[in-house]
């Protein structure tokens, strides 16, 4: 890495979960280097959604390195995921036509109810015992998924949580870490979003600063979509032994699901 972008600049690693995202500091210069980066990534900058992607190199063994524009700021903190700016952004992406037309591009193919629960049902052949609460979820999302349906289907980050919503020092929000995103109903989002941080109370009047009304229909797929999305965590977790973390699932789940 130190020898693209020549002598005396500092890299040091930036987190994320691939281990592939770096920080590099040249006096007053900072820049944000990830490997391997989606061509998706260009899009999204154009778009302004992610902050400013300034160039991409290919190395000799076939990597690409991107160097985005490194803003100082945080993460948004889950408190403020009922802001204007959260729902107004998340409908402009929803609404891009530009970023579905990349995804196409790029041989992303609809996530759909049907995927899903077949990839479900995969999932818990490895999980044994399977827990009652997962037995009953399963049954649900197998009964429902025909009337789960939507002729809308739009690019979905499909990990909305607040660590991923980045706002600036200018005050500039960005919703960054794109690698998981799909073409798929926006009720997979929406309802991840609501149900982690929203208040019931409080969806009708957030959903219309994001545009849509809240209907029974609209209720019935966020509430599948969170069901599945709920289930896939506690596969992921268990598969790594975190088991801390998939009973807190679990219990979220056994919540949603009363």
């Amino acid at each position: 890495m130190e020898h693209l972008l020549g002598n005396g600049w500092e890299i040091k690693p930036a987190g994320g979960a691939t281990g592939e995202a770096y920080q590099a500091k040249y006096e007053d210069q900072t820049l944000f280097l990830k490997r391997n980066s989606s061509p998706f990534l260009a899009v999204l900058s154009a778009e302004g959604i992610v902050p400013k992607l300034l160039w991409t190199k290919r190395l000799g063994n076939g990597d690409v390195i991107t160097a985005q524009k490194w803003l100082n700021g945080r993460e948004l903190k889950a408190t403020e995921m009922n802001r204007e700016e959260v729902g107004k952004l998340l409908q402009r992406i929803h609404t891009s036509t530009e970023l579905k037309a990349m995804l196409q591009r790029l041989g992303k193919q609809p996530l759909t109810p049907a995927s899903i629960a077949d990839e479900l049902e995969r999932k818990a052949l490895e999980l044994q015992p399977v827990p009652p609460v997962i037995l009953e979820s399963l049954a649900y999302i197998k009964e429902e998924m025909a009337a789960i349906s939507s002729n809308h289907e739009v690019v979905c980050h499909c990990d909305v949580n607040h660590n991923n919503w980045l706002m600036s020092d200018r005050g500039e929000l960005f919703l960054i870490d794109w690698d998981g995103a799909m073409i798929a109903d926006p009720a997979l989002d929406l309802g991840m979003l609501l149900y982690w941080y929203i208040d019931k109370d409080h969806w009708e009047s957030w959903l219309a600063t994001y545009g849509v009304a809240l209907t029974q229909d609209l209720q019935r797929r966020m509430h599948w979509y969170v069901v599945a999305q709920t289930i896939i965590s506690i596969f992921w977790h268990h598969e790594r032994k975190q088991f801390a973390e998939k009973e807190y699932w679990c219990q979220f789940l056994k919540k949603i699901q009363s």
